[in-house]
């Protein structure tokens, strides 16, 4: 599903230049959990981001359901990942003005999915999610383990093959985190591809197997026991 080769990111200003990532070379079968672990500015999200086709690496390759990545520009990327990624971020990302039902419903709009199969696809995700009663709350008026219930429920409505989760459950409390965890598990049960960032040990044993960086490095990977 993904392989990179020498994959790297660097970052100039007039002054300065920074290597974010330094020669990550990373294959993920389709249907893998795969935990990312790291000190903070270790690169974990600038390679989140790259996977996600939000970015694109200084050098090497990076392919993606068959597709070279690499070189692509922001409209190619955008055509690639509709549909195929889902994102679920530690800050939720929610809008604001927006209903849950309808933050829940703007991936489809963007896939100019039909009315009549938005509606059902929104509430088997509300339903999964088990925010059928907030449908019609606004984000603000919601929990912050509602919140990511929201984000998820939004990641994954429009059945994508990969999901990418950057620290989702840093903002917040262990239940909550235990919560959300337990739904990405039983999204990846369900066959879906994820990748997650995470500072914690104890959820990175719910993947299937953590990949290390350092300073822009894959320094290790553990599989699951």
């Amino acid at each position: 599903m993904i392989q990179t080769s020498n994959l790297k990111k660097i970052y100039r200003t007039e002054e300065v230049e920074t290597t974010a990532l330094d020669n990550v070379n990373l294959n993920i079968n389709e249907g893998e959990f795969v935990a990312i672990m790291g000190p903070s500015g270790c690169g974990k999200s600038t390679l989140l981001n790259i996977l996600g086709l939000l970015d694109n690496p200084s050098e090497g390759s990076y392919s993606f359901l068959g597709h070279e990545i690499a070189g692509k520009s922001e409209r190619q990327r955008a055509d690639i990942r509709k549909g195929n990624i889902g994102f679920v971020f530690q800050s939720f990302n929610l809008i604001d003005e927006l209903t849950v039902y309808e933050n829940i419903e703007l991936p489809l709009l963007y896939l100019k999915t039909p009315a009549k199969e938005r509606k059902e696809k929104v509430n088997e995700a509300m339903d999964q999610m088990k925010m059928t009663h907030r449908k019609s709350h606004f984000p603000q008026q919601l929990s912050g383990g509602q919140q990511q219930r929201v984000a998820v429920a939004r990641a994954i409505v429009g059945k994508p093959k990969l999901i990418l989760a950057d620290e989702p459950t840093g903002n917040l409390d262990s239940s909550n985190g235990d919560d959300v965890m337990g739904l990405l598990s039983g999204l990846h049960e369900q066959g879906t591809s994820i990748i997650m960032v995470t500072h914690s040990p104890a959820y990175s044993e719910y993947a299937q197997r953590v990949i290390n960086l350092f300073d822009g490095h894959i320094v290790g990977e553990n599989m699951a026991v």
